[in-house]
């Protein structure tokens, strides 16, 4: 191994960041920013992996030091990532419009998640139908076996579980080790424990005004140096973009992807119908998609780099409530249940096109009016729990095949081009909370419709 060549390829790194340095000292705008490290980090990648190979000790060195920014950022949005949650959900019970009609505010947020839900395991399965995907199609080497074998194992820890059980599981039994992340439930779980506190503050509020008000008072304090703290790790993202998209590339096995090209082209068919079907609610309820593609796309960009959902969500609600005129309440409800609940790529998509492409291997003709309708009714109520950070997709696939009795180590065939999937399923997910969001509050007349139909302004980082 030439080490000169490591120290040459981060001193190229380096050049890069510092354009987005320079670009940042410029003022230009953090969507600019952001497509432009996508953009860099797309033919530094292209270059390394053409100069060394996929392989090679020096380009496996120099991700190693990559990583440090890469990985480092999606750390920081993982520290982040719970704190933000609780927060968000219980400041939506503090808002004074929000308590007028809690209950059904709540119900049509989820309904409009769940159902879209629905809906995108529906598309899911007509796209494996009309691309005539098949898991024996698939040929799976080393990787993909060792990623089957790590999915059984998973299985294997909820196969015994009943679905009450799995219910159970949602709940925050120790809301302190749920706030570590350490369950596949735990965001779920820190939802939940925030609604109750939430419920709680208007009790007090109705008994106690002057107690409520001290506790308002700390939760927005709160939620202020949260926002905050969301905010410094956000102007990192160019970097961690840079960084991620250089390493995904630069380390991607073309000769995979190629083959399972097919899958990939049907997966983005797919997210792009279901993007579309987002834009036709919108329409139904009086509101111009148009405006709404022009002032989400720097959010689905975000979304889309980063494929994590929780990273997303300020955001996810800062474009609600500043661009899209949703109130503050509902904003930080959609985006906050959006993360767990209804994620229309991660626990829609994916899994229902898993479970038609998986079912001829054990038989079953996945295309008869029974099989369909269990799949999206499991896809439905799996949906709830799939974590917003990495790896939700998968957790929501082995939940659903387990469900039906289908062999969950046939998912890892796909390990190859995952991330490239996950992009797109992540920018599908926000989008579904964001379309929740301000459909719920044009029925409640909650939506600034001055403030939605006005001109589309930068996102500011």
């Amino acid at each position: 191994m030439n080490e000169w060549f490591v120290v040459l390829n981060i001193l190229a790194f380096l050049i890069l960041a510092g354009v987005l340095v320079y670009m940042q000292r410029k003022r230009i705008s953090f969507s600019k920013r952001v497509f432009t490290a996508l953009g860099l980090g797309l033919v530094f990648g292209f270059v390394l992996h053409w100069i060394y190979g996929k392989t090679s000790d020096e380009l496996s060195l120099s991700m190693d030091w990559y990583n440090v920014v890469g990985y480092g950022y999606v750390k920081l949005l993982q520290m982040v990532t719970m704190p933000l949650v609780f927060i968000s959900i219980l400041s939506a019970f503090t808002k004074l419009k929000l308590t007028k009609n809690l209950g059904r505010i709540a119900g049509l947020i989820l309904l409009l998640l769940i159902g879209t839900t629905a809906v995108s395991a529906a598309v899911g399965i007509s796209t494996a139908f009309g691309f005539n995907l098949e898991a024996v199609q698939i040929h799976g080497g080393d990787a993909e076996q060792l990623r089957g074998q790590q999915l059984e194992q998973t299985y294997t820890q909820i196969q015994d579980q009943s679905f009450p059980s799995k219910v159970l599981q949602l709940l925050p039994a120790n809301p302190f080790l749920d706030f570590t992340g350490q369950r596949p439930t735990s965001t779920i779980a820190v939802v939940i424990f925030a609604a109750i506190i939430g419920l709680a503050y208007l009790g007090v509020k109705r008994k106690e005004p002057a107690q409520a008000d001290q506790f308002k008072g700390l939760v927005d304090s709160i939620y202020s140096i949260v926002m905050r703290v969301v905010t410094l790790v956000l102007r990192l993202t160019p970097y961690g973009v840079l960084a991620i998209m250089t390493k995904a590339v630069a380390t991607s096995d073309f000769d995979a992807i190629v083959k399972l090209g097919k899958f990939v082209i049907a997966s983005y068919v797919a997210l792009l119908v279901v993007f579309i079907i987002h834009l036709i609610l919108l329409s139904l309820f009086g509101l111009n998609p148009f405006t709404y593609v022009k002032k989400v796309l720097p959010v689905l960009t975000f979304a889309f780099t980063s494929r994590s959902s929780a990273g997303t969500l300020p955001l996810n609600i800062s474009t609600q409530t500043k661009h899209l005129g949703v109130s503050e309440g509902i904003a930080n409800l959609s985006g906050s249940f959006g993360l767990t609940i209804g994620q229309n790529g991660c626990a829609g998509i994916y899994p229902a096109m898993l479970a038609v492409m998986i079912a001829p291997t054990v038989g079953i003709d996945p295309f008869t009016p029974s099989f369909i309708f269990t799949v999206i009714a499991v896809v439905a109520v799996s949906s709830f729990g799939v974590a917003g950070v990495g790896g939700g997709a998968t957790f929501a696939a082995i939940l659903v095949l387990s469900a039906l009795n289908l062999p969950v180590a046939l998912a890892g065939l796909l390990i190859s081009i995952e991330p490239l999937i996950d992009m797109g399923r992540t920018a599908l997910n926000v989008s579904g909370a964001m379309t929740s969001g301000v459909i719920t509050s044009k029925v409640n007349n909650e939506l600034d419709l001055d403030v939605y139909n006005g001109a589309a302004e930068e996102v500011g980082i």
